[in-house]
């Protein structure tokens, strides 16, 4: 399938499908008459890349994702520690929000209890 079948079909931006044509990751991807080519692999692989975007990894940390995930089991543990950094800083943005919201509800509580001194 085109890029634009690719794009249509699965919801992935041109832009990603271009990003990920240029880092050259994958063999099976066939150029022909100057437009490329996907098979199932690559949507599978491409599904990988969404993900990983909307996780939160930057487009550097995908791209190292992904050549890791090309060398294969040998790179498991390496991909996961790149999951568990992102997997604790979502959980430190979690417990900020957090704080942020008792914060919140304290000064909610305080308004409501006619306390203006707040």
């Amino acid at each position: 399938m085109t890029i634009n079948e690719a794009s249509e079909r699965y919801s992935i931006p041109i832009e990603v499908l271009k990003e990920y044509e240029s880092w050259g990751l994958c063999n099976e991807v066939e150029k022909v008459m100057g437009s490329w080519h996907y098979d199932e692999s690559d949507i599978e692989r491409l599904s990988t890349i969404m993900t990983l975007h909307d996780i939160g990894f930057s487009n550097e940390d995908v791209e190292k994702y992904m050549r890791l995930l090309t060398r294969g089991k040998s790179t498991e543990n390496e991909r996961l520690q790149m999951l568990e950094c992102k997997r604790n800083g979502t959980l430190d943005e979690i417990h900020f929000k957090e704080k942020q919201l008792d914060r919140l509800d304290y000064l909610r509580f305080a308004m409501k209890n006619n306390n203006n001194n707040i």
